[in-house]
């Protein structure tokens, strides 16, 4: 088969797809786009720094550093220094240990545990500079996204795909591939090894430790688009085309019958190179599970606007999509129970990274006695706006009075997005505890600074513990 005929059984889609990919590392991004790109990055050190300690990142960190490896990339929160891909598995959890990752929700994962980590790795790994792991980074947020789109995610999930797992393999490879330097023809080598691995279903909602939960999220998926990419840079060849031909991507994973929708190859391609997905994507004001983020933002308001105690409560009525209602519903884990953590705003006025996970405070009188008043309500109609996170929080008071306030935009959304000093603030707090005061405030400094970084291996002495 000569070189025109192959060319031509390439899919309009692979090829501007495959193109975007080999291109990112020389193509400039906007001005909004960087600094919100920052934003990301530094969140998910903040979550990978702060899940070091936490259960998840505790067994990432103690599995690393039973694989050996060659040293060409640090593992955030230890002194260990392993391969790539042990690299970017163990940081993948760590990103997802907790629950203050980004998420993207249009396409129902969160992008940053796993191509943070990823992008991380490969850049330490080819010694790449600042520049380019921004760019890297806004790539895989771009492709990871528009994967899980094209194939419905919501639907995708309820028949039992773990979208949190499909979308950020993907995601990861693109990022960690354009590190490499691949070209055109190997990045749609890059795509099929990336759907080969391909994995995942949506039990990981029945995890009690987390622990899994972290693997699939975000180790998974950030190790095997590293793989992908370490593969393939070392002339590994494969499927021209895994998106279009016999037995492709889409044909795989078609569940028309059970969803009534087909996949839609074609938005991989729209707005890219124009609507950057980065820009669609969340970061979490706290440090809890995405449901439980709108009823907070409420509650927070209704105790700051009407000065209401706990004391003074007779009865909560939270309301969220039938979804989050589900997930969150008299959790085991502090920061992922809804009646919990809404007792603990009403109870301090605030939520904190430190009240979030006290899990000793879940057995604490005061604490069972106001959660005991939390009734949770899976909405219908709220569920209807997915994916818009909202949230109702309705609060009868002893005096008789009744308020009610309805958050339709989470502050740290798309929407309603946090500033440069809110994200600034929320890391430092996260990672100052465990990396120190000082350490912390050049990590956040460095990380607004990333255009000045002529290779990621000098973060290492900051990123250690």
């Amino acid at each position: 088969m000569n070189d025109k005929s192959k060319h031509s059984e390439i899919s309009p889609v692979m090829r501007e797809v495959s193109g975007y990919i080999a291109g990112a590392m020389k193509r400039p991004l906007p001005e909004a786009v960087v600094e919100k790109t920052k934003h990301h990055v530094l969140d998910t050190f903040a979550a990978m720094v702060s899940g070091s300690r936490l259960l998840p990142g505790k067994k990432a960190i103690a599995y690393a550093k039973l694989l050996g490896g060659a040293k060409e990339a640090c593992v955030i929160g230890s002194s260990l220094v392993t391969s790539a891909q042990h690299a970017a598995l163990a940081n993948g959890m760590l990103g997802h240990a907790d629950e203050t990752d980004d998420s993207h929700a249009p396409s129902l994962c969160h992008p940053g545990c796993a191509i943070v980590p990823a992008a991380l790795a490969m850049a330490e790994r080819e010694e790449r500079n600042g520049t380019s792991l921004l760019r890297a980074v806004a790539l895989g947020y771009d492709i990871g996204t528009r994967i899980n789109m094209s194939l419905h995610d919501y639907h995708f999930r309820d028949v039992g795909h773990s979208s949190h797992s499909f979308g950020p393999s993907f995601g990861a490879a693109a990022a960690a591939g354009s590190l490499a330097g691949i070209s055109t023809d190997q990045a749609r080598w890059l795509l099929s090894y990336s759907a080969q691995q391909c994995s995942g279903i949506s039990c990981w909602m029945r995890d009690e430790e987390h622990v899994e939960k972290a693997f699939d999220f975000g180790g998974m998926p950030a190790r095997n688009g590293v793989v992908a990419a370490t593969m393939v840079a070392a002339g590994f060849t494969g499927v021209d085309d895994v998106f279009s031909g016999e037995r492709n991507f889409f044909i795989a994973y078609d569940e028309t019958s059970r969803v009534g929708k087909p996949p839609e190859p074609q938005r991989l391609t729209q707005g890219l190179g124009s609507t950057f997905e980065i820009m669609n994507t969340n970061i979490k004001r706290w440090s809890v599970g995405s449901p439980i983020q709108a009823p907070l933002d409420s509650l927070l308001d209704l105790i700051r606007a009407h000065g209401v105690k706990a004391d003074d409560v007779e009865k909560i009525t939270v309301r969220v999509a039938r979804q989050g209602a589900n997930t969150t519903d008299n959790r085991n884990m502090p920061d992922i129970c809804m009646q919990h953590m809404c007792a603990v705003m009403l109870l301090d006025g605030i939520v904190t990274f430190i009240s979030s996970h006290d899990e000793k405070r879940m057995k604490h009188p005061k604490v069972l006695a106001v959660r005991s008043r939390v009734e949770l309500i899976g909405d219908e109609e709220l569920t209807r706006v997915l994916p818009s996170r909202q949230g109702i929080v309705e609060l009868r008071l002893k005096d008789g009075r009744t308020l009610k306030h309805h958050t339709k935009a989470v502050r740290g959304t798309a929407q309603n997005p946090m500033t440069r000093a809110e994200v600034d603030e929320k890391a430092y707090h996260l990672m100052a505890p465990i990396l120190g005061k000082p350490r912390a405030r050049k990590l956040c400094d460095t990380v607004w600074a990333l255009e000045k970084v002529s290779s990621m291996r000098k973060l290492r002495p900051l990123l250690r513990a």
